[in-house]
């Protein structure tokens, strides 16, 4: 109380007393202008003879304003949801692309956003733009496509350090759409396509690798058993047979018949 008795001096005290002495003649008439209600999220900071009373704010419920000597200014404390326009922003690797986001901010110290900074909406909104075009530059379009949590949370950090001052705390940040330009689609998409069709030829060059290896094998193990080749082809036919009901040709093998010849040259 007496560092605010030395700061309203002499003079600021008269008339708090000529205020005070007002509410009393006109009592109780004058209780009408001179209480404010104040709701659960807001808070007021009131000035007396220029002054912040008590230096924090007020609320919520009844707040006493002295006439003539007092004025007060409403904060809402809810969170903000400060939509950010598309941007014009060349990335890293020179492609222009246009970005849009949103931040959801809340005034935390209703003293600091009135005293130190004009309108604190339109502040943070602005420096919200211009950080946004100042990250993202900064970041190649394959960042920015994948990384767009990152980049978001590195956004939210450079502009809750720079409104602390102004008492805002920002909770969130947000990148809603990255759009690029039409040429540049079609660019990515044939990227994209002549990409899938390389790894699909690799796979597929991949498998004609293993096939080769395994027929090669197989070949390795029917040259050590000729019997087994005759199997072979008794097998296929044997699986022909019971697919389809028609007549099949199915050539014999020349050492069956060879065998044959054998026999029948030994009788």
């Amino acid at each position: 109380i007496a560092d605010r008795q030395e700061g309203v001096g002499v003079c600021g005290w008269i008339l708090i007393s000529l205020s005070f002495f007002l509410v009393l003649i006109t009592f109780p008439i004058s209780i009408w202008a001179c209480i404010k209600v104040i709701r659960e999220y807001e808070r007021a900071v009131v000035f007396r003879l220029g002054r912040i009373l008590s230096k924090k704010a007020k609320g919520p419920g009844l707040v006493l304003v002295l006439p003539c000597t007092d004025t007060f200014i409403k904060v809402d404390l809810r969170t903000v949801t400060c939509n950010i326009p598309p941007q014009e922003i060349l990335t890293k690797d020179a492609v222009t692309t246009r970005v849009d986001g949103v931040v959801y901010y809340r005034i935390h110290s209703a003293v600091s956003a009135v005293a130190n900074v004009t309108d604190v909406h339109s502040a943070t909104f602005l420096l919200a733009q211009t950080t946004l075009r100042n990250v993202l530059g900064t970041q190649s379009l394959a960042q920015l496509l994948a990384g767009r949590e990152e980049i978001a949370h590195s956004i939210q950090a450079i502009l809750d350090s720079a409104t602390e001052q102004w008492g805002i705390k920002v909770a969130r940040v947000e990148i809603k759409d990255v759009r690029i330009p039409v040429a540049m689609q079609r660019a990515m998409a044939a990227e994209a396509e002549a990409a899938r069709e390389a790894r699909a030829k690799i796979v597929a060059a991949e498998g004609e690798r293993n096939a080769s290896k395994a027929l090669k094998q197989a070949s390795m193990v029917l040259a050590e058993s000729p019997a087994g080749l005759q199997l072979r082809y008794l097998q296929t036919l044997t699986n022909l047979a019971a697919e389809n009901n028609s007549t099949i040709v199915f050539p014999l093998p020349i050492d069956l018949l060879e065998s044959f010849g054998q026999k029948n040259r030994g009788g």
